[in-house]
């Protein structure tokens, strides 16, 4: 029961930590998953929604599953993700750093005031930036000074510190874990995060010995301490989030809405169907959602009288209640900007048809004003059967499935979860105003997804919904979908 354990799992990750490993991340997989437990497989997409809503901590392995858990109940969740290494090893100390930074975990330079004091317990010949380097004649005392140190370092700098050993021939490791676990109590007074690797050993067989005996979990390789570290902040990072809210839009009729959907003839109503473009147009527009105009025509003749009242250029694109990419049967001709050059596009959108065997799917055409200078988005919903409804963003345009950059959040959209979708995406860049480009209205996007969230909460009926492309237009001008596609049922 996926929604019940959604919402008992929001509550207890808010106070406690769940890590799971969700099988079936791939075809393959779902189906070995769905052949023994005789459930319905679950697009990963769905799983990843489900973790991020709850703030659950999902690792992909078995060995990650127990590293996370290690630190999870032997530390406390770092406060940040500011981290300092300590190594007497420049090779590990750079690999960990490369592994963190590559996790979004920070390695920030050591403060002035640290680097001074580290001067006067170190070598000449040690390293003090971050990772410091202590080199191979680093002693357990120096260990424990250098560990001491950053304990009560700066005014909160760092949050994490990593400490790596490698067995050189004149010291004793045992007295370097001696040195660890005797100042373990501190980091932990501190609310700082302390993790060790001994490079060859794991676990009991670490001289840190078991959990019972020290605190400090330790790990065999940089690339697992990494991974641990970086699931452990981003779920202390969602722990620290604001709550959200649902808000109360302005300039919404959802009985008008309700009216449009309910409207369709009983014949239709066999199965989900694909609303006419008018009817998605009025829908939107019931919801505050501004949509390109969009005139019909079902010959050529009436393509170019429709594309005069639209005003030149226009875009003319295949009218079909069957064909869902129109894209992809050469259905959308752009930039057009004369009556000749309408019915031309015309004709060779339903040649194209011809030739595929498909013209009796084509009930005309559309013809739009084009929408230029912005970026293109997709906005959508999908119903799915074990999750319920899932909300989409991402880039949009012909490409949206070849890139797949998108962000998706469980219905319905806070406020909380519509900044955080919107900027989770590559496609954000651009909307910052990528090279030199002028930002884009990207607050009117964050609008546009919670309108979409109180269109499909108030109309259960919509079981999948297609915003693409949607044009971002420049800071202040909001944005205009230029493409809709609703499903009900």
């Amino acid at each position: 029961n996926p929604r019940r354990f959604a919402r008992i799992a929001r509550e207890l990750t808010l106070e406690k930590p769940v890590v799971v490993l969700k099988s079936g991340r791939t075809p393959a997989g779902s189906r070995a998953a769905a052949s023994h437990t005789g459930a319905l497989a679950t697009a990963d997409v769905a799983t990843e929604a489900l973790f991020e809503h709850t703030g659950i901590i999902r690792a992909d392995t078995l060995e990650e599953l127990f590293d996370i858990a290690n630190l999870l109940s032997s530390q406390p969740v770092p406060a940040g993700r500011r981290l300092a290494i300590v190594t007497n090893g420049g090779g590990p100390g750079i690999l960990t750093a490369d592994a963190c930074a590559a996790r979004g975990l920070a390695v920030p330079p050591l403060s002035e005031g640290t680097v001074d004091r580290l001067k006067r317990c170190l070598s000449p010949r040690a390293t003090f930036a971050n990772p410091v380097d202590m080199t191979a004649e680093a002693t357990s005392e120096q260990y424990h000074d250098v560990l001491s140190l950053l304990a009560g370092d700066g005014e909160g700098d760092i949050d994490i510190v990593i400490v790596i050993f490698i067995p050189p021939i004149v010291t004793d490791p045992e007295s370097v874990a001696a040195a660890i676990r005797e100042v373990a109590p501190e980091y932990r007074r501190r609310g700082k995060t302390l993790v060790a690797s001994f490079l060859g050993w794991r676990g009991a067989g670490s001289p840190l010995g078991t959990e019972e005996e020290c605190c400090v979990p330790s790990f065999t390789f940089p690339e697992a301490t990494a991974k641990a570290l970086a699931a452990v902040c981003d779920y202390g990072q969602w722990r620290r989030r604001p709550r959200g809210a649902v808000p109360e839009l302005a300039g919404i009729d959802p009985d008008a809405a309700i009216q449009i959907v309910g409207a369709r003839p009983a014949g239709d109503r066999t199965g989900p169907a694909w609303l006419p473009p008018d009817d998605v147009a009025r829908l939107l527009e019931c919801f505050g959602i501004r949509v390109a105009t969009t005139r019909k025509a079902d010959n050529a003749e009436k393509a170019a009288l429709v594309a005069k009242e639209a005003g030149y250029p226009v875009a003319v694109k295949l009218l079909s209640e069957t064909i869902t990419h129109k894209s992809d049967v050469g259905g959308v001709v752009l930039d057009v900007h004369s009556p000749p050059e309408v019915e031309a596009a015309y004709r060779r959108i339903r040649q194209r048809l011809t030739d595929l065997g498909r013209v009796g799917e084509m009930q005309g055409v559309t013809v739009q004003p084009m929408v230029s200078g912005g970026v293109e988005v997709i906005v959508g919903m999908t119903e799915d059967a074990s999750f319920g409804r899932l909300m989409l963003f991402g880039m949009g345009g012909v490409n949206t499935e070849l890139l797949n950059d998108v962000a998706v959040r469980l219905h319905p959209l806070s406020d909380v979860d519509v900044t955080e979708m919107v900027r989770r995406v590559k496609a954000y860049r651009l909307l910052e105003g990528w090279r030199g480009a002028s930002r884009r209205d990207i607050e009117a996007v964050e609008q546009l997804l919670l309108r979409v969230s109180a269109m499909v909460e108030h109309l259960p009926q919509i079981v999948e919904l297609d915003l693409n492309p949607v044009s971002v237009l420049a800071e202040g001008d909001g944005c205009v979908v230029v493409d809709a596609r609703v499903l009900v049922k």
